[in-house]
């Protein structure tokens, strides 16, 4: 019986891979390898399917996230309020630029920054609130607009894992000052290597990013900011066109995958978090339980052949250069982190596979 991954590229359309090879060679034989046409390309594409005016094509996520705050003029002496349940990327970003990084608690049912948990650690050093979109889904964003605009912050949103995630028609990462989105290789829209983007709708802010991106640099040999170097290269951005063509597609089936997940899985001893409010708020980058012998689930799946994953099993005031902020206000986050558990969900998955995870999840402790 062979093991169902996590993540399967091998397993991968034959066209899409095609179409990719093509996409290389066209700009192999064109000669131009940084800040070219199809970086420009697929920066209009992304923009147009985020539903804002500009998108900034980077290097990766974390410099997505890393350009927003300093193009917003963070730094050190303010603070961020974000969440303790996220890639440790998301934090880094805000230690990075010099400000001090504060952790609030999640919504136990989500998984997600809890605005009430976010709105009490507000205080006069708070300059921005990261929210984290996190395992794709995209709920109540509205709030966080409003709870921004009533302290004058900057709202940063981060979109690693919500490709096309919307609510009320609004994509993630329209909400606010600025999204920053992740395209490593196992995102939803994923590169062929490290890749990112911010988008925004703020012209001003999306020109300075541009430069920040490349040095600083407004014209040739021309540096009135001081920047780095974080560009999205010709290669990555002509493979994520490709692959642009193929989410709509894919996000559909992970949303079929994550209803039988959903509508199947009956385990007592298994908990599913909270559906989404609407059906195109959530991307199910991930399909996260919990359980509160998660260890020995995971290891009953892994003898069934199953692969899953803990996103994440420490939380982020826990780590090291994190230590001792907040890290004793966020109880229902160390819950999380003791008992998540990702299940397969990537589009490769066919129904068989489907059924094999929801039998052997549904087995466990029987």
């Amino acid at each position: 019986m062979s093991q169902i991954l996590m993540n399967d590229f091998r397993a991968e359309p034959e066209r899409l891979k095609r179409a990719m090879r093509a996409a290389f060679d066209e700009v192999l034989e064109s000669g131009w390898y940084i800040l070219g046409k199809r970086l420009e390309r697929f920066e209009e594409k992304w923009a147009q399917e985020c539903g804002v005016a500009r998108c900034v094509g980077v290097a990766n996520g974390l410099d997505a996230i890393e350009i927003a705050l300093r193009v917003c003029g963070i730094g050190p002496g303010d603070e961020v309020i974000t969440t303790p349940m996220t890639a440790f990327a998301t934090a880094l970003a805000v230690l990075r630029v010099g400000a001090t990084p504060r952790f609030a608690d999640i919504d136990p049912d989500t998984a997600l920054l809890s605005v009430a948990s976010a709105r009490a650690l507000i205080g006069p050093k708070t300059r921005a609130i990261i929210p984290v979109y996190l395992y794709g889904q995209l709920r109540e964003p509205e709030a966080w607009v409003e709870l921004c605009d009533q302290h004058g912050l900057e709202l940063i949103e981060d979109c690693a894992q919500a490709h096309l995630a919307s609510v009320g028609g609004r994509i993630a990462g329209s909400f606010g000052k600025a999204g920053a989105y992740s395209f490593y290789p196992t995102k939803n829209l994923g590169a062929l290597g490290d890749a990112g983007a911010l988008v925004t709708d703020d012209l001003e802010l999306a020109d300075k990013a541009a430069r920040f991106r490349n040095y600083g640099q407004s014209l040739r040999y021309h540096h009135p900011d001081l920047g780095q170097n974080s560009r999205l290269d010709e290669v990555q951005a002509a493979i994520l066109d490709v692959r642009l063509g193929w989410l709509h597609t894919q996000t559909d089936r992970r949303r079929e995958i994550a209803a039988r997940y959903s509508a199947e899985i009956s385990n007592p001893a298994i908990r599913l978090l909270a559906p989404p409010t609407e059906r195109d708020a959530h991307v199910y980058h991930l399909y996260v339980i919990a359980c509160e012998t998660r260890d020995a689930l995971q290891a009953h799946l892994e003898q069934a052949g199953i692969q899953t994953h803990i996103h994440y099993p420490i939380i982020v005031p826990d780590q090291p250069p994190c230590a001792a902020q907040d890290s004793d206000a966020v109880p229902h986050a160390r819950q999380h982190a003791a008992t998540c558990l990702s299940l397969p969900i990537h589009p490769g998955l066919d129904e068989e596979a489907v059924s094999r995870v929801v039998a052997a999840v549904n087995m466990f402790g029987q």
